[in-house]
């Protein structure tokens, strides 16, 4: 009908049963806050850091510590959109997230570089992890987002089933 809105449905039936099927689901439930958690700390280590000129070690261990979080969530991450859509990345659900999470990764591994090669001095690896970091929150926020459509879609298809009962 005209004027009528359609929207389009995150998971088809199947794929939301795949997704509250597999362990990947809570695996990804219970990293997701591991890594703010972990991000939260370091970000204050790192502008300890570049406040005082002080912590430098532990504002570079949890950095590091950041980026293997991330990594694992990446990893697993891929994992499930592979049993929930059927293909590693880029399904079309969350294709912008993955995308943009590609620039999280290649920033945190740009600083993992810099940092293993000597290439940038102490404040300036500070300054590369808080420009990963700002992206690392552009993308948590994305994905947050399409939890909260989905939840919003889950409970507007529950209130149309239930309207027709």
């Amino acid at each position: 009908m005209p004027g009528q809105r359609r929207t389009v449905s995150l998971y088809t039936p199947e794929q939301r049963a795949r997704r509250d099927a597999t362990v990947w689901t809570l695996i990804q439930g219970v990293l997701a806050p591991l890594q703010f958690l972990v991000f939260a700390v370091s970000l204050v280590l790192v502008l300890r850091y570049l406040a005082t000129d002080a912590g430098y070690n532990a504002a570079t261990w949890s950095i590091v510590i950041k980026t293997g979080v991330l990594y694992t969530i990446m990893v697993t991450g891929a994992i499930w959109e592979k049993v929930v859509f059927g293909q590693y990345l880029l399904a079309p659900a969350f294709f912008w997230e993955d995308v943009f999470s590609f620039v999280v990764i290649a920033l945190h591994t740009a600083y993992l570089w810099a940092l293993w090669t000597g290439a940038l001095a102490p404040a300036q690896l500070m300054l590369l992890a808080l420009a990963a970091y700002a992206a690392y929150v552009v993308n948590a926020g994305q994905f947050l987002l399409k939890l909260r459509a989905a939840r919003l879609q889950a409970a507007a298809s529950a209130q149309q089933i239930e309207a027709a009962a």
